[in-house]
């Protein structure tokens, strides 16, 4: 601390060794806010994301076999499963106050419309009791919150489906049915993408609208933890029987999870070389010390000191930046995302503004969850290229010929 201190004649390494420390500080900070902002993107999305599609899907001849809800049953059995959803889904147009758009109907039963959490938790209790209630589910469906504004709708007003296929009758597939429905409730997710492309209807009433009766889709599948889905593949295949085809979300959401995995690679790189050039000022501050005190490293060797000794003492004076800079930059990168949401209203109150938009995010907060395990190592890393920047000035410190030094004092 002696050395670095700012006296007269060593005021630049005191001003170097500054910005090294602000340096360090702000890399590792920026560091720790990116990746735990993305951590929290990738969970969120895919939460949501899996909450509408699922963990595990069973499809193949199981669907409609005879003894599928026995199947449904050793399904559930199966340990960590949490829910097992037979779905009825197809695609159709909608109309509405005079606009026209497509949508992706669900046909789900009404006692299992809690496995769908963000959906659920967003629904009004009437909105909840009236969902399947009447003849065959009764005409009341659920739509997303963004389509509902889109089209000027409210809860109550009608809307009009049309089904490409149709029922099948005495005469064949009617094809092209339209119905009018009720809005009987809307949903908001926080995925805006999806909220303007589901609508979600009683599977009885979904069978009978598309000529389905009594055909399942798909059964969805939902396990307590999603990111060890591989675990499940087996029991479950073995619960379904020979006529299963089971697949994960892995599967289904190849591209996306591959994309958010690169991403985080990428950027984990780019910022861990922010924090490499952030330690390298380092070497000037100390390069500079070592100048100014070439005499005294002289005098020193002189009287017996080892060349590890006057290592040390300028390889202890960079590493106390760089140790310094790093606990720094993780406080502050850490109180950042522990209050991020504070940050976000606090600057949206100062600008007047919406600063996150979920219909461009698909979310309609930053999220940020913070990982020890990028922690640590953000940590391990700043420090040793801290070590590493002292290291080498320290070691050159070492290589100074006392007579040379002292020829001219």
């Amino acid at each position: 601390m002696r050395y670095l201190r700012a006296k007269r004649k060593e005021g630049g390494v005191a001003l170097i060794a500054i910005i090294s420390f602000v340096g360090i500080a702000l890399a590792v900070m920026a560091l720790i806010v990116v990746l735990s902002i993305m951590a929290g993107f990738r969970n969120e999305l895919l939460g949501r994301m899996l909450s509408f599609n699922g963990h595990m899907y069973v499809q193949g001849e199981v669907l409609n076999a005879p003894d599928r809800d026995a199947i449904v049953d050793r399904i559930r059995g199966v340990e960590g499963v949490v829910s097992v959803t037979p779905l009825t889904e197809s695609q159709a147009i909608i109309r509405a106050a005079g606009q026209t758009t497509g949508a992706y109907v669900r046909g789900i039963a009404p006692d299992e419309l809690d496995t769908m959490s963000f959906v659920y938790s967003s629904l009004s209790e009437q909105a909840r009791r009236s969902f399947g209630q009447g003849a065959y589910g009764g005409d009341n469906i659920l739509i997303g919150q963004a389509l509902a504004d889109s089209l000027g709708l409210r809860v109550g007003d009608p809307i009009q489906v049309y089904s490409p296929t149709g029922a099948d009758s005495a005469f064949g597939n009617l094809g092209g049915l339209e119905k009018t429905y009720i809005v009987g409730g809307t949903y908001s997710s926080g995925a805006a993408d999806y909220d303007r492309a589901f609508i979600f209807m009683p599977q009885e009433q979904a069978q009978l609208f598309f000529g389905k009766e009594g055909v399942w889709d798909v059964i969805e599948i939902k396990v307590d933890k999603p990111d060890r889905v591989a675990d499940y593949l087996a029991p479950v295949r073995e619960a379904a029987g020979q006529g299963g085809f089971v697949l994960d979300w892995r599967d289904k959401m190849a591209a996306f999870w591959g994309a958010l995995k690169v991403e985080r690679v990428a950027m984990s790189i780019i910022l861990g070389m922010v924090v490499a050039i952030a330690a390298l000022n380092i070497i000037s501050g100390i390069v500079m010390l070592v100048k100014n005190k070439t005499r005294d490293i002289a005098i020193l060797r002189t009287i017996g000191a080892s060349p590890s000794s006057i290592l040390r003492v300028f390889f202890m004076a960079g590493a106390s930046i760089g140790v310094a800079g790093t606990i720094t930059g993780l406080i502050l990168g850490l109180l950042f995302c522990l209050n991020i949401g504070a940050i976000q209203h606090f600057l949206e109150f100062v600008f007047q503004t919406q600063l996150f938009n979920a219909d461009v995010y698909m979310l309609d907060s930053i999220p940020a969850e913070v990982d020890p395990a990028d922690v640590f190592w953000i940590t391990v890393w700043a420090f040793f290229m801290s070590c590493v920047a002292s290291l080498i000035p320290s070691w050159n410190a070492t290589k100074i010929d006392p007579v040379e030094a002292l020829r001219f004092e």
